[in-house]
């Protein structure tokens, strides 16, 4: 089981696809850039383009038709004027889209009926350029099933027959907001994203604290708490992972609802952390021991009494070809009581990215698979 976000796991996500279905991907809800940001902003509701993402990406296409299904649902509406883009959207809405043609029945009703619905409740002056076919057909689901999101990401998982389970670490509508070092408190996640691409601030100084937010409007802390999904999937795991990827915002996000620290304390399985190899903006000035740390305090600030190795059993590193900041701290780790798994994560010196089929096959056995 992984607490992820983004794109830095898709490779292996992938990978674990064609060997297991058992795995299962919480997701963080708490994007506010990108086609997400258009959706949260017209109808209040979580961010569901990484959620998406992540259900494409364990999609079967071996089986007929699902590849072509991705393909459309993959798809954003490239039209260059707003009344290009809507009579774009109306033709999948009549079915007379190339794309859609070329997915096989059930699933065109399926997509055309969903895309109707969103263009009912579309607000009139609604950016459609470059939005995602599959995040709008997630938006009118959500819309249609009274704003649960849970029921609709079934559906859709089902429909591409994925090969896994995918779900919001919450269904509220909440944001991120950080403080850095400066003392500077930033609210939306495409604000500290660090990477500086695609309308996304660059970052001037290191976070220094991470917490939840209602609105984008208001710095305030709210403390939503996970549901029985995801609860009962953190106490089934054979594995819990925090894996590769945005540092804050992919994985410590995560870890911020009410009941999941106490989930992950309570579960009876190995827990490991697979640090960044390479440079992750969101870590600026965090050494490998800094990490470790503060992972650790976001999970134990929501499970009293509990002891760092009850929420973090071992990190998996690849000590000979991969860069940690800080190097790799084993005496303080033996300390608390995590191991230092030590595995090829990388097939060259330097490589700042671990191999999807290497960080599959360390996972793998961990979880008895």
């Amino acid at each position: 089981m992984f607490f992820s976000g983004g794109t830095a796991l898709r490779e292996t996500a992938c990978q674990l696809a064609a060997r297991t279905d058992l795995c299962a991907h919480i997701i963080t809800p708490f994007d506010s850039g990108g086609s997400s940001a258009t959706l949260r902003r017209a109808f209040h509701m979580p961010a569901v383009g990484d959620i998406r993402n992540r259900i494409l990406s364990l999609a079967n296409t071996a089986l007929p038709g699902i590849a072509e299904l991705c393909t459309l649902l993959g798809y954003r509406l490239q039209e260059s004027t707003p009344n290009a883009l809507f009579a774009e959207l109306v033709r999948l809405a009549k079915g007379r889209h190339p794309l859609l043609r070329q997915v096989p029945q059930p699933f065109q009703q399926v997509i055309q009926h969903h895309i109707t619905c969103f263009a009912v409740h579309m607000p009139p002056e609604f950016p459609l350029a470059g939005a995602s076919i599959g995040n709008l057909v997630i938006a009118a689901g959500y819309l249609g099933q009274g704003h649960k999101l849970w029921p609709v990401i079934e559906q859709f998982s089902h429909m591409v027959q994925a090969r896994g389970t995918v779900l919001p670490v919450v269904e509220e509508p909440a944001h991120l907001a950080v403080r850095l070092a400066t003392g500077e408190v930033l609210v939306g996640q495409h604000r500290f994203t660090g990477k500086g691409e695609q309308g996304e601030q660059k970052l001037t100084a290191p976070i220094e604290a991470m917490w939840l937010v209602a609105s984008e409007e208001d710095p305030s802390p709210v403390f939503p708490a996970i549901g029985p999904q995801v609860e009962e999937t953190i106490a089934g795991a054979r594995t819990i992972c925090f894996p590769v990827g945005s540092f804050y915002s992919s994985v410590l996000a995560n870890l911020l609802p009410r009941g999941v620290g106490q989930a992950v304390a309570a579960a009876r399985c190995p827990k490991v952390y697979v640090p960044n190899l390479g440079t992750d903006p969101e870590q600026t000035g965090l050494t490998l021991r800094v990490q470790v740390e503060r992972l650790l305090a976001t999970l134990l600030a929501d499970a009293p009494g509990a002891r760092p190795h009850d929420v973090l059993t071992a990190l998996v590193v690849d000590a000979e070809q991969g860069g940690y900041a800080g190097g790799i701290p084993h005496g303080w780790l033996q300390e608390l009581g995590v191991q230092v798994v030590n595995t090829p994560l990388v097939t060259q010196p330097g490589a700042t990215r671990a191999h999807a089929v290497l960080l599959a096959g360390a996972l793998l056995p961990m979880a008895g698979l």
